[in-house]
This record gives C-alpha cells, structure tokens and sequence, in this order.
C-alpha cells in the first residue's frame, strides 16, 4: 500500500496539469457534499434558535414547575455532549485546529465518527444557547467531508490534505455565503501560502457550496447592513484608534480565551458532564434576561443597525458576551468562537463610535460603518489573517464600498496584536492541544510514516539561497519534485532554493514540523 502510495504520488507530480485538473473535478464534488452537510448543519440550528425563543417566551408565563423541567433538560443535554466529547475527542471545540492539524499530518482521524459527533454536539451545544458559532464545525465538517470523499475514492495523503483543505473552505462558505472568503481562509490561514493547486480546488469547492447554500437559504449575506455611502477621507484618522483599541482587545481575548479550559480544572469539576453542565446552567438566566448573548449573535449584530442602545447596555452586552463566551468554549463541547468574536468586535465597535458620536468627532451617521470596521480588525488581531477577514466581512455585510477602511482597520490591529506578542489563536489552540493529548495527536505515527508535503519557500528563510546538499534535512528526508512558477526543477545536490519554489518532500510524519520550519521561517 504505502509503495503504491510512492508511486501515485511521484506520477501526479510528474503530470502536474493534469493533477490540478483533476483536482478542480474533485473540487466541485466535495464542495456538492460539504455544502449539503453543512446546510442541514445550519438548517438544524435555525430550527434550533426558533425553538430557544419560542420556549422561552412560553416559560416566562407559566409556573417553576416548568422552569424545573428545562433545568432537567438542559443538563440531560450536557450528559450528552460530555459523551459525544469522549466518544469523539477530536469533534470537541472550534474544529479549526484540528483541520490544521490534519493537514500538518499531525493528526489521525475518523472523519465519519467527527461528522457525527460535531453535527450532533454542535447542534444540542449551539442549539441550548452556549455561545457558539457555526462556522468551526461548519470547517471542520467540511474538511472532513473532503477526507471522505479521499477515502472513497483511495486517494494519495499529500492529494488527500488538498480535498482536506478544499472541503474547509467550502464549510466556511457555506456557513456564512462567503466563497471567496472561504478561499483565502483555506490559503492564509490553513496553508499559510497562496499556491495554486490549493487554489484551484479550494475556489471550486467554495463556489459549488455556495451555490448549494444559497439554493437552499437564499442570498442574503448573513448581516443585514443598509448600503452605506463611503466613510469620508477626514475620519480615517480615528480608524488608525480603532484598530490601536481592536489590537489590544483582541490579544485580551487570545489570552482568555486559551486559559479558559484552565478554569474548568478547578477541583470543584470532577468531570466533564460537570463542566459542561455549569455554562448550560448559566445559560437558562441569560434566555429569560439577556437573551441577546446566547449562540452565535448574528441577530443581535442585525440589532446593533437598527436600534440605538445606550452606552450603559452595550457595554453589559460586551461583558456578558466575552465572558459566557469563555464558558461555553472552556468547557469544550463542540462549537466555535468565530461569530462570537465578530459580534464582540461588533460591540465593541459599537461602544467606540458611540463615543465618538457623542464628543462631536464623528457623524452619528457612520457609528454603523465603525461597526463593521471592527469586525474585521478584531477578526484579524485574534486570527492574524487579515486579508481574510477584509474579504470575510465584504462579503457578510455586503460593504464592497469601504475595502479601504476596513484594510486600515485590520492592518493596525495586527501591528499591535504582534506587538503584544500575542500569537495567532488557532495556532495556540493547535500547540496546546497537542501538549495536552499526546495519544489524539499522532506526532509519533509510527505505522504511518511517509508523507509528501507541499512546502513555499519564504524570503529570509533559513534555506533560502542554498543548495540542496547544504540543508540539514532531517533523517528519512528526500526533497522530490521542486516547482518555480510553471517550471519543474529535477533536484539535485547543487540545485540553489530561491524564495517563491515549490518544495515537494517525502519525509516522516514526525519530520514534518522541522522541515516546515526549516523552509518557512
């Protein structure tokens, strides 16, 4: 099997067009499925949504007896979901991490047991109001759906992290009707390199999942902003403020946000039906009293356009939001932070051009313009994949007009995020669950050891501008195929490595991590 694995490998390198054809085909049939898996995903949490309001408002006129009987139901469901989590230890979480994981080879996964588990668990967690977005399932069932589809069809490992990445981008368009975001989060964030046989396929099954979405939901972007005139040249000077304050508040939320699984091992939590059970329990109050904070927040960011809240109740909205957030994601059921984190950055957004507004600097007119800018710069001060989320909130508030400001915006909140030494959130979470689970993280795959990785040489790495034979490759490491631009290198010993090639290496999967950081840094 692995020799037959070798062999497909070096003949898809050797016919590298028609490769990347292939893999555009696969592209559409995996974004067909991903968009049908994520669909009844978001068909399932619509429904969900309707049925918290709708029991709410029936329990705030009827006796404690009722009251009693959601309190049993609710922790029904926590028994649940811890069972799912130990069922299924790699469905718990954002999912994101995992993706990346997987295609870094560091993981080992059952992707039909992840699909059920994250579907089952994302719809009971998200569905009894944690705060939770859809859209890390939403990846990580997509890039699962893409695994499959490799299984299926018996698939190489190095063709099988392309459909992997292709089913992630499609998840995320489907979640949020953003193909083209879907896209550049596959590459900047998943890959960390703009290559194009990740491209081509990742755009297909973006663009077929959306189509699927929206036949399915309509399309209508998921916020409902007004189109808005341009934000006129003299403000620009506040949005450098706003991305400085986004900056801060982002490395504030990394920081909580990865030391809030500590919280849940405090003796007093003896397990995880415990743990989950408190967030849960948390959550019945908020449902009768601030029921704006439940979920993933998307209609009280619709809310924020139409009604004008007071300073005072924006910002128990941002408390009461950050920190149930830190609850629902700490105690680890299935579930993401991306929404939650857009609609905190809408808040705070919110907060600051209320400010603004009422000193006399800005026009009452634009505080809606500051919202949206904010999404984007809190997005990319947590994320730090700034073009994704400039191209993210376009696309989710359909404010093609502002690519300028929302740029800036983002820009100066990843400059200060950095300069906190706060490191990318996905990237932290993937690092601290490896620390913490050696048996789920398949760093030491011992059976399953070869791999071929695709690799971009980046500017003032460490092998840029030697040859071949100079690199203390690690053991059991052979560079096979190098591609500069349309051209392919036969390596040799003296072949020099420019920036911008193309590295292909066959390597074991414990190697992969060194030699990625020999090429990318």
């Amino acid at each position: 099997m692995v020799d037959k694995q070798k062999i497909e490998t070096y003949n898809n390198l050797n016919h590298w067009q028609n490769f990347r054809l292939r893999l555009v085909g696969e592209g559409i049939l995996v974004g067909v499925f991903s968009g049908c898996v994520v669909g009844f995903f978001r068909f399932a949490l619509n429904y969900a949504d309707a049925w918290r309001e709708q029991l709410y408002n029936f329990l705030s006129g009827v006796s404690i007896i009722y009251v009693l009987g959601i309190i049993a139901l609710f922790l029904c469901i926590a028994f649940v979901l811890s069972r799912l989590v130990a069922y299924e230890p790699l469905s718990a979480g954002s999912g994101i991490p995992q993706v990346k994981g997987n295609i870094l080879g560091l993981y080992k996964t059952v992707w039909w047991r992840i699909i059920l588990s994250k579907l089952l668990g994302g719809i009971l967690g998200i569905g009894a109001g944690l705060s939770l977005g859809r859209e890390g399932p939403a990846i990580q069932l997509g890039a699962m759906t893409g695994q499959g589809f490799s299984r299926f069809l018996g698939r190489t490992r190095m063709e099988e992290r392309y459909l992997i990445s292709s089913g992630a981008g499609a998840g995320l368009a489907a979640a949020f009707n953003a193909p083209l975001a879907g896209v550049i989060f596959t590459l900047e964030e998943l890959h960390k390199n703009f290559s194009v046989v990740v491209l081509l396929p990742s755009l297909a099954a973006a663009l077929t999942a959306t189509i699927i979405s929206r036949l399915f939901f309509g399309q209508n972007t998921i916020f409902l902003f007004p189109d808005m005139s341009r934000l006129p040249v003299q403000y620009f000077p506040y949005l450098a403020l706003l991305g400085i304050c986004l900056g801060l508040f982002g490395a504030f939320f990394n920081y909580c946000l990865i030391k809030s699984a500590d919280f849940y091992k405090l003796s007093i939590f003896k397990n995880n039906f415990m743990r989950i059970a408190l967030p849960l329990m948390v959550a019945i109050p908020l449902g009768f009293y601030l029921p704006q904070v439940l979920a993933g927040g998307n209609q009280l960011v619709d809310a924020l356009v139409t009604m004008d809240f007071s300073l005072q109740v924006l910002l128990v909205l941002v408390v009461c939001k950050f920190v149930f957030t830190m609850l629902s994601y700490g105690c680890g059921v299935p579930g993401g932070f991306f929404l939650p984190m857009l609609v905190i950055g809408a808040l705070t957004g919110n907060i600051i051009g209320s400010i603004l507004v009422d000193v006399g600097l800005l026009e009452s007119y634009y505080r809606i313009h500051v919202i949206i800018f904010a999404m984007a710069g809190f997005f990319s001060a947590s994320v730090r994949a700034p073009i994704t989320g400039i191209i993210l909130i376009m696309e989710m508030t359909a404010s093609f007009k502002h690519l300028v400001p929302l740029a800036i915006v983002a820009v100066f909140s990843y400059v200060v995020a950095e300069l906190c030494h706060s490191k990318p959130i996905y990237d932290s979470l993937l690092q601290k669950a490896l620390a913490k689970d050696k048996a789920n993280a398949q760093t030491m795959e011992k059976k399953c050891t070869r791999n071929v990785i695709e690799l971009s040489v980046e500017s003032g790495s460490f092998i840029e501008g030697k040859m071949i034979k100079n690199i203390p490759w690690p053991e059991h490491t052979l560079l096979v195929d190098v591609k500069r631009g349309e051209n392919d290198i036969v390596p040799s010993g003296d072949t020099k490595i420019i920036a911008g090639d193309y590295l292909y290496v066959l390597t074991d999967t414990e190697n992969c991590q060194r030699v990625r950081e020999l090429v990318e840094k």
